[in-house]
């Protein structure tokens, strides 16, 4: 049981077996590490999930999932990139295929991975042969422009996340821009705005989740191995 991670094979290869694996991404401040624990506490007592985070030099994002308890510690494994953060989960994505590998076979039940990039700018995105899924966020103190700034985060992720609604009023962001422009830059695919200090659960967000990973349960195979 667990991911073939062989350095042969194709790093843009869709994975179709094991757990079903869900990139966060964005870029800095923008709450991917707050947004992981809202899924995790939300989802944790209904699917099996680990964690994978990256940081550069620090395990920053591991440590706060730990010290506040969303899951098990055996359930978060970080990933120290020393690079560029979207280096580690795009072009050389070896060391997130160990992490995940390393969940998979500490956990046998494994339903979900989720995996954080380190923050990064809009052109983040995550190579397919590692997450079977992505989701690109957003914040609103980043201004209403950002959403039509575009980028393969913003337009190409399965799901665009604008984070920190409630800012709006102090950062002078108008919601109705930032929903209109990025429903247009984004060619029909999912939009959610959220503020986890209005809704720590992430409900949007989590429901989203969980229609992906009942899709994958049904076309992944039944045997892992």
């Amino acid at each position: 049981m667990g991911l073939n991670h062989s350095h042969d094979a194709d790093p843009h290869r869709p994975i179709a077996r094991g757990p079903l694996r869900i990139g966060i991404g964005g870029p800095v401040g923008s709450g991917k590490t707050a947004l992981v624990a809202a899924l995790c506490r939300t989802l944790g007592t209904r699917i099996s999930i680990g964690v994978v985070t990256n940081d550069i030099y620090t395990t920053e994002d591991a440590d706060f999932l730990r010290r506040h308890a969303v899951l098990p510690v055996e359930r978060i494994v970080a990933v120290q990139t020393g690079c560029c953060p979207h280096t580690a989960i795009r072009e050389d994505i070896t060391a997130n295929l160990d992490a995940v590998a390393e969940l998979i076979e500490r956990i046998a039940d494994l339903d979900l991975v989720l995996v954080e990039s380190g923050g990064d700018n809009l052109t983040a995105s995550f190579s397919r042969g590692l997450v079977d899924a992505q989701v690109f966020v957003l914040d609103v103190a980043g201004g209403d422009k950002v959403p039509r700034k575009g980028g393969p985060g913003v337009t190409g992720a399965d799901l665009l996340v604008i984070n920190k609604t409630d800012l709006a009023p102090y950062v002078g962001a108008d919601l109705e821009v930032m929903w209109s422009d990025a429903c247009r830059v984004r060619d029909e695919r999912p939009v959610v705005m959220t503020s986890l200090s209005q809704d720590p659960a992430a409900t949007d967000v989590a429901e989203w989740v969980l229609e992906q990973f009942a899709h994958h349960s049904r076309i992944a195979p039944a045997n892992h191995a």
